[in-house]
């Protein structure tokens, strides 16, 4: 799950992660009036910035420096208008719901830090650079050298040692050094303790030298974070984080009901029950020159309900030519299937083809209930095996 800058400036905080204020608004008179609040504060320029579920906004128009009132509800009017077309979004761009306006601060170097799960050592791990600002994904790939990795104990967390050594390998000196390696440790428990699987700060910056902060601060002005949809029922807090403005309604709607469901842009819909069966058809469908429409797996307890429901989000589609049910009956049995399919056709209607294979737990009672409803679904077609049922799928 993801989650907005602003969510994720205010988790910094939470975890004693310095950030610079900043004010959420949804309107350009709000964003006019939050200048004036910062302003109070001491600020003499803030940044207004589109809050949505994609990088590059500042490509796409989405950041503007702003240095009074007016200029803050302008540049909120612009960003709101239309939508947000970065490199990360489609080519239609996304609606822009809510602005931060943050107040802006002297940068005098840039840096990048994240807390990345490594899949292959079974931890997280630490990354550092001190080409912050740009995309982390371009270093890596352009001048590995300059990316910096740190393992993270799961059950110590990242140590004081550690958070040091990676700052003086970033440059930082004298009391730079204990600000940075404090952000590092703190953004290490912000990860362990709500089970994100991503945070980054990009930009870290330090400040140039002033009287009252003679070597600068250290501050995170910009932030990501993700988290583990798995671990979310451990975390209603954040949980509660999540806007359906920026997710998909089919697959909001498809997880209501138990369903993971991911749309693509083939016109077979599949319905499929377990993970990895399901990539396995989708790679099938491929193999036999079509292009499968959606991943959509109900589980191994689905209810009738539940793929009368998921029926009802494939068909809805209407790109779909065809659909194929591949099902390899256990906890969720083949009469259940059977008998959901038979309900869709009620409910919902098949006007495309629908081919259905299916073994295991009661498929005999299965193949006797989908006989019985041949003549009410007359697009059914019953498949011998899941080579067939690709096979029997509708050509593009």
């Amino acid at each position: 799950m993801n989650i907005h800058e602003y969510q994720a400036r205010d988790l910094l905080a939470k975890f004693n992660v310095p950030v610079p204020p900043g004010i959420v608004v949804d309107s350009p008179d709000q964003a006019a009036k939050a200048f004036d609040d910062l302003a109070k504060e001491g600020a003499t320029l803030a940044v207004v910035k589109a809050q949505v579920h994609a990088g590059g906004r500042g490509k796409g128009g989405g950041v503007k420096l702003v240095k009074s009132a007016d200029e803050a509800k302008s540049a909120a009017q612009a960003i709101l208008s239309k939508p947000l077309i970065t490199p990360q979004t489609t080519a239609q761009g996304v609606t822009v719901h809510k602005l931060l306006v943050a107040a802006g601060v002297d940068i005098q170097k840039e840096f990048y830090l994240g807390i990345a799960t490594d899949r292959a050592a079974g931890n997280l791990t630490l990354i550092a650079s001190t080409e912050g600002g740009v995309e982390i994904e371009k270093v890596a790939e352009q001048t590995p050298e300059k990316i910096l990795r740190e393992p993270i104990d799961p059950t110590a967390g990242l140590q004081t040692y550690q958070a040091r050594k990676v700052a003086f390998l970033l440059g930082f000196t004298g009391k730079q050094v204990s600000q940075a390696a404090k952000i590092m440790t703190n953004l290490v428990k912000l990860c362990l303790a709500t089970d994100a699987g991503l945070a980054e700060i990009n930009p870290l910056i330090l400040t140039p030298p002033k009287q009252d902060n003679p070597d600068g601060q250290v501050l995170a002005i910009d932030a990501k974070i993700n988290f583990d949809d798995s671990a979310l029922f451990r975390h209603p807090d954040i949980a509660q984080l999540a806007d359906p403005n920026e997710q998909d309604p089919d697959e909001t709607r498809a997880n209501k009901f138990g369903l993971t469901y991911i749309k693509l842009d083939g016109n077979i819909g599949c319905l499929v029950n377990g993970a990895g069966l399901a990539m396995a058809t989708m790679d099938l469908i491929k193999l036999h020159g079509q292009e499968p429409a959606n991943f959509l797996d109900v589980g191994g307890s689905a209810s009738e309900e539940a793929v009368t429901e998921a029926f009802r989000i494939i068909l809805a589609d209407k790109k779909i030519k065809g659909v194929l049910v591949n099902i390899f009956g256990g906890i969720a049995k083949c009469d259940t299937i059977a008998n959901a399919i038979v309900t869709a056709a009620k409910e919902v209607g098949f006007t495309v083809p629908l081919v259905v294979r299916l073994e295991g737990t009661n498929v005999q009672p299965a193949r006797k209930i989908l006989e019985a409803a041949k003549s009410d679904i007359p697009t059914m077609t019953v498949a011998s095996d899941l080579t067939d049922a690709a096979k029997k799928s509708p050509q593009q």
